[in-house]
């Protein structure tokens, strides 16, 4: 008997073991199921250590639903883990709408009850208030010890532990008030701040134009007042820390009147309607102001200074100050020797011209075997003359011609000198058919009705004793010794150049009118270009393939030019197609006059470098990190040089 009772006392202590745990993990079954539950709301990690009071649970005022237009489209972005931004920041800005087909009803006053029917809201808020002074001595201990590094992970926790039924807006209030606490805005980003203002001003200007606001004078009134305040302590900031210490009271009175005045607009299509309005309006005059641009710089371009204005009128006075025996150059019999290192040189411009000059003359390792032929107008004659005289490059040779000596060089021999004479091309330039103007202004420059600029096509014409050249533009510096290039072998090309076409805008296409069937069947639009500027010419083989007759007959077909626009290099790579050889790149450099980005490694190898473009380096428009290149060639204590007030 009393074995049996004792045998029923183990049991019954078995029994209690085993199901004393499956009850009380039963018990507490249902509140670990429960998606919410107070203590594990979220809410309490974004509020620790501040003691808010249950009214003041978020930073930013929750819009009730009948203040919501659409439901919150994003439950849960990654995006918004990283927001750096102050409540202020945020205030005014309108979250990503739902998806079409979306359920419309789930605003945050509509998240998903608890058993007992209290909602999220009313538990955070209960909860707060019998917790908060606890929880915000327990924070207050904690930050001393943990800072700031502790807080972002509670962040994190934040976003991993949110209840997929609240909605993104909560997210973003909470993170918003939690960074806002004076230890994390160092993350913001500098200018973020300004930027955020500058975009609340456009907002602002946007609703001044809106029917409904303009309707109510008095919102009307102080909404221009915040404008004037906000864009008072703005001023010329372009960093947060230039903005004064009352930027945030006058941003936040600006944010709460566009908080009203969002309330009192209704239909946001208006809103979108002003806004690709004023966006259009910026691209008009964004296309206004480039073409205003491009007009100033062509201008500019054209228009010739003072100095280099006074300059000529100076040498032409000092010029005709001489006897006739002390205007002549020595070494004239140099000038026919085809053993010498002969230069072309066609240019107006003396200053140019010295340079070109000086820097190859200075490079050259035998400065006597090398003979420079300058061909220039007959108002610059006497002023070229005179400055070479006044300053003879060393022991090279100078030849200074006017091409109104060149008898045989008229209209009758010469189509593109009929040509610039002709009444169309007057019309072009001088505005009787501005009507229908080119779009592309740097086709009116004047240089190109001057003969000199096409003067290139007739070298053999000029220079009938000698058989090989090297043609020099006047925008460009010599950096090397140029003697080698008279003994590369040509293979039986006439022209020696360096190749553009490591760019689409330097081939033949960009050059010529391939719409017109004469140019489309003679040449390929995808061939490479080539730079006038540095040009080893064969001389001797140029008059045995007859190159001028060809360069005449191209031009007579372009008399209304509808083959190519005004210039030479356009006739220069029809004339000389397939007679050309390419040149290694580091002869010739380009760009120096439009391109600020050219390597200075390409620069410094270079042997010559050219400033083709309207950024010449003698204008004020010229790119200053390129002028010592040129500038370097010039004695600016030269006496004409400071008369004339000209400075490097």
């Amino acid at each position: 008997m009393a074995r049996t009772r004792r045998r029923s006392v183990l049991l019954l202590l078995l029994a209690l073991t085993v199901l004393s745990p499956l009850a009380l993990y039963t018990s507490r079954l249902p509140a670990a199921l429960n998606p919410i539950q107070t203590r594990d709301f979220p809410g309490e990690i974004t509020n620790q250590g501040r003691g808010v009071k249950a009214d003041k649970l978020n930073a930013i005022p929750l819009e009730t639903v009948s203040s919501l237009k659409e439901p919150v489209g994003i439950v849960f972005s990654e995006e918004l883990g990283g927001l750096a931004k102050e409540s202020t920041e945020f205030e005014g800005q309108e979250l990503p709408l739902r998806k079409a087909g979306e359920h419309k009803s789930r605003v945050l006053s509509e998240v998903t009850a608890v058993a007992d029917g209290t909602k999220v809201i009313e538990q955070v808020t209960r909860r707060e208030a019998q917790d908060g002074g606890l929880v915000s001595a327990i924070s207050e201990e904690h930050e001393k010890t943990t800072g700031s590094q502790q807080q972002s992970s509670s962040e994190e926790s934040l976003l991993e532990n949110m209840p997929k039924q609240t909605s993104a807006k909560v997210v973003v209030e909470n993170s918003l008030t939690a960074r806002t606490d004076g230890k994390t805005k160092n993350s913001i980003l500098p200018g973020t701040r300004i930027q955020n203002i500058k975009d609340q001003l456009i907002k602002a200007k946007v609703y001044l134009g809106l029917g409904s606001i303009r309707a109510n004078s008095q919102y009307l009134k102080d909404l221009r007042q915040r404008i004037r305040e906000v864009q008072k302590v703005l001023g010329d900031a372009s960093k947060d820390t230039d903005l004064p210490k009352n930027a945030n009271e006058k941003v936040k009175a600006l944010e709460q009147m566009l908080i009203k005045g969002r309330q009192m607009q209704d239909d946001c299509s208006i809103v979108v309607k002003k806004l690709r309005a004023m966006l259009h309006s910026a691209e008009e005059q964004l296309h206004a102001h480039k073409k205003h641009t491009v007009f100033l710089t062509q201008l500019a371009a054209k228009t010739l200074p003072k100095g280099l204005h006074c300059l000529p009128l100076r040498l032409a006075n000092e010029y005709f100050s001489l006897d006739p025996d002390r205007q002549q150059f020595p070494n004239q019999h140099k000038l026919t020797n085809p053993k010498l290192y002969h230069y072309a040189l066609f240019s107006d411009n003396i200053l140019a011209t010295a340079v070109v000059v000086n820097s190859t003359v200075l490079n050259a390792k035998h400065p006597s075997d090398h003979v420079f032929h300058i061909v220039t107008d007959r108002l610059n004659y006497a002023p070229m003359r005179m400055w070479f005289l006044s300053n003879p490059p060393g022991k090279a040779t100078i030849e200074v011609q006017n091409i109104g000596d060149f008898t045989w060089l008229n209209d009758s021999y010469s189509p593109v000198l009929k040509q610039l004479g002709s009444q169309s091309i007057i019309d072009y330039y001088f505005g009787t058919n501005r009507a229908n103007p080119d779009s592309n202004l740097k086709y009116r420059n004047p240089k190109y009705l001057s003969i000199l600029n096409h003067l290139r096509f007739y070298l053999p014409e000029i220079y009938p004793k000698l058989d090989k050249m090297v043609f020099l533009d006047d925008d460009i510096v010599v950096k090397k010794d140029l003697t080698g290039l008279w003994s590369i072998n040509m293979k039986g090309k006439v022209n020696g150049a360096v190749e553009t076409c490591g760019e689409s805008f330097h081939r033949f296409d960009r050059y010529l009118n391939f719409s017109n069937p004469v140019i489309a069947k003679n040449f390929d639009p995808h061939a490479c270009g080539w730079a006038f500027g540095m040009n080893v010419f064969d001389l001797a083989e140029w008059k045995r393939q007859n190159i001028t007759q060809i360069y005449h007959s191209w031009q007579k077909l372009n008399q209304d030019r509808l083959l190519w626009k005004l210039g030479t290099l356009p006739p220069g790579l029809i004339t000389f197609w397939n007679k050309t050889f390419p040149l290694s790149r580091s002869w010739h450099v380009l760009g120096l006059g439009y391109n600020p980005h050219i390597n200075s490694r390409d620069i410094e190898r270079a042997a010559v470098i050219h400033y083709n473009g309207n950024m010449k380096p003698w204008l004020e428009i010229g790119l200053p990190k390129f002028r010592s290149y040129w500038s370097k060639y010039l004695d600016y204590d030269q006496p004409f040089l400071r008369e004339c007030n000209i400075n490097p």
